[in-house]
């Protein structure tokens, strides 16, 4: 795939706007934001100069995932919340090949992401990978973040064997899909949400492609294995809500163990949700959406 090029920092009015044609779902404005060359797309919704009264959240998507999972999330948080969604580094509409995807290149992206658009002291809200991007962000940048959420993230060290299943996995893609319709029904058998994993393929002329490239997926879920983050997780001083998926890859040893090792600030819940696995975002988005209207509410 193309590498995208780099454009210069904007951080005035947006390049352009997404309809609201599905049900539920709000118009959203794109804005650009530069750091070290990288460029990263954000959905914002809330801010073109109102002043939505509750706190600002910011929704970081997951490995291989896109910034349309959050649209329903950011519909519903709307009009009361300014919701910024981040298609982060290497996936959608952001830059496909960065040099960089370690941990701390993910972390200094958020603060830029905050810095540039105007967003005070938001809650992070991140599901797998981006929810250990938003737990190292509040860790390294305590002013920064106002509030916590991580839906099946955890703090300790991924199995080595991680990078190199996923990367057999998206091997086994049937890429290009002929279809839209091919890609749910594919996606569907792998046990996902085939219509939420399909909305984030792009056109050619030949079919459907990812919006990622393979080789950076693997790169920057091998950054996560590399050790356990447990220092990081004993940092954060804010307000924490843990959601777990029933039947998600987060042991109960390791929940239990970041409830226990919470720092002596952090006000930590942990929930487990019925009847859903690693995408409690996409099996659930009702539950989840009603955790974090009460988890909003319950902050100063």
């Amino acid at each position: 795939m193309p590498q995208q090029t780099p454009q210069e920092p904007q951080t005035g009015p947006a390049e352009r706007t997404g309809p609201a044609g599905r049900a539920g779902l709000t118009e959203w404005t794109e804005r650009i934001v530069v750091r070290d060359g990288v460029r990263l797309s954000c959905r914002d919704r809330g801010g073109d100069g109102g002043s939505p009264p509750g706190v600002p959240v910011v929704l970081l998507h997951g490995l291989a995932g896109h910034v349309g999972e959050w649209d329903a999330a950011a519909a519903h948080l709307l009009p009361r919340h300014r919701v910024v969604a981040v298609d982060q580094r290497g996936h959608g509409a952001s830059e496909r090949r960065p040099a960089d995807v370690s941990r701390s290149a993910y972390v200094a992206d958020v603060r830029a992401v905050c810095e540039q658009l105007g967003v005070h002291r938001p809650v992070l809200v991140g599901q797998s990978l981006g929810g250990h991007t938003a737990m190292l962000t509040a860790a390294a940048h305590p002013e920064l973040v106002r509030g916590l959420v991580l839906v099946e993230s955890g703090a300790a060290a991924g199995d080595p064997g991680t990078a190199d299943g996923i990367g057999e996995w998206l091997d086994s893609w049937p890429v290009p899909f002929p279809s839209r319709a091919a890609a749910r029904a594919f996606l569907t058998e792998q046990g996902l949400n085939g219509e939420a994993w399909a909305a984030g393929l792009e056109r050619r002329g030949d079919g459907w492609y990812p919006r990622f490239e393979r080789s950076v997926m693997t790169r920057a879920v091998a950054g996560v294995s590399v050790r356990d983050w447990w220092p990081q997780w004993r940092e954060v001083r804010c307000p924490v809500l843990l959601v777990f998926g029933e039947k998600g890859i987060i042991p109960p040893a390791e929940s239990v163990r970041m409830l226990d090792s919470a720092g002596p600030s952090a006000r930590t819940t942990a929930v487990s949700v019925p009847g859903t696995g690693h995408d409690v975002h996409l099996d659930r988005p009702d539950v989840l959406h009603a955790l974090l209207s009460d988890f909003l509410a319950s902050l100063p």
